[in-house]
């Protein structure tokens, strides 16, 4: 097989095809299927890390030999915010390597018409030029906290790309901006920074209420460092008190880190759903890279708003939508991360797609799925 030798024929979805969506039940995955759901697909392949672990090499190439899918959509990874990202560096390098190469590779043997790789923004430079183009890929150094990460999923665009050229596959390469919605991971010490103020507001919200059943409900579903509903107020107290969520006497005084002043863009995850959707239905590979180029390279394509926002204002967006009326503590001892993080989506934009929900609307059905 040579560069664009896939079939014609073979490139559009039809709604029984086989589908497997490889982390089905995380923020990107549990969206992806919804929205194909919604759009009549029927025929889908999926499996819970229990029954198939992606970074052991025998167990997918078996899986991939029975099953066959038409089409793969690559949402799983190993994922965190900054605290994780930074603590869990060897995991996040190996586990993300071995579940990309894996799927990638089996995939390229098993004659997969179309595989979606789904990556991260955090692949361009620390000091990147903003907002940030498909092309600063590889133009500077990373951010420290999480180069093995970042490094991961451009070994992945790579090895999308590099097997398109070789052996003509069509496989495509999306880099989402910061998403939230459903299926968001709310863990206090692993979470990403807009779900997890979420959930300290909430829990503030209901500590100066005096409203115990709803601190409870929140941690029998999710205990924090082994403390649920069933804890003493002592313990809820002190563990609360760890995470930054206070109760002092002017009010409840939640800890948000770094100065607030860092800019970053939020995409709602049912709309970069869409967009996965849209590309898998309506793009090549050969629609991803500009034909005169002689050189093929960054053929990955952002997925974002182009709009941004400083964590200062996120939090007031939050605090406004939960009901929480207590004050912000501004640790300026912890890391900020990178000053300003905004895509440039005008790639996307060409190729038909551009998202439609804003972030006071996100935040505020994120608060409604959350609470219920």
């Amino acid at each position: 097989m040579g560069f664009n030798s896939y079939n014609e024929k073979n490139l559009f979805m039809k709604k029984n095809s086989k589908i497997y969506v490889a982390g089905h039940r995380g923020l990107v995955g549990s969206a992806i299927l919804k929205n194909l759901k919604e759009k009549g697909y029927n025929n889908f392949i999926t499996r819970t890390h229990k029954e198939l672990d992606l970074t052991e090499t025998a167990a997918v190439a078996a899986f991939f030999e029975q099953e066959k899918p038409d089409y793969v959509i690559l949402a799983a990874a190993k994922v965190g915010g900054i605290v994780a990202n930074n603590v869990y560096r060897a995991d996040f390098i190996y586990d993300n390597l071995m579940i990309q190469n894996n799927v990638i590779h089996q995939s390229y043997l098993n004659k997969v018409k179309k595989l979606l790789f789904l990556g991260s923004t955090c692949i361009y430079p620390k000091y990147c030029p903003q907002p940030m183009k498909e092309d600063s890929l590889l133009t500077g150094t990373l951010e420290y906290t999480n180069e093995p990460y970042a490094i991961a999923k451009i070994a992945g665009i790579k090895m999308c790309e590099s097997y398109n050229l070789q052996y003509g596959t069509n496989f495509i390469s999306v880099m989402p901006t910061n998403l939230y919605g459903p299926n968001d991971n709310f863990d206090l010490e692993k979470s990403h920074v807009l779900p997890a103020l979420v959930r300290k507001m909430h829990l503030g919200k209901a500590l100066e209420e005096g409203d115990w059943n709803a601190i409870r409900r929140d941690l029998e579903r999710l205990p924090i460092e082994g403390v649920n509903g069933s804890s003493a107020e002592d313990e809820i107290y002190q563990v609360l008190d760890k995470y930054g969520i206070q109760r002092k006497e002017d009010g409840v005084h939640l800890e948000i880190w770094g100065t607030g002043e860092p800019m970053r863009e939020f995409l709602w995850s049912e709309d970069m759903a869409d967009a996965c959707v849209f590309l898998m239905e309506n793009r090549q590979f050969a629609d991803c890279y500009i034909k005169s180029n002689k050189e093929i390279r960054n053929t990955h394509i952002n997925i974002g708003t182009g709009v941004d926002i400083s964590i200062k204002a996120l939090a007031e967006v939050i605090k406004n939508k939960v009901g929480f009326k207590g004050v912000f503590f501004f640790n300026t001892t912890k890391p900020d991360g990178t000053t300003k993080k905004l895509t440039d989506p005008s790639k996307l934009h060409g190729l038909g797609w551009k998202h439609t929900v804003d972030l006071e609307e996100g935040v505020e059905s994120l608060y409604r799925w959350y609470s219920n």
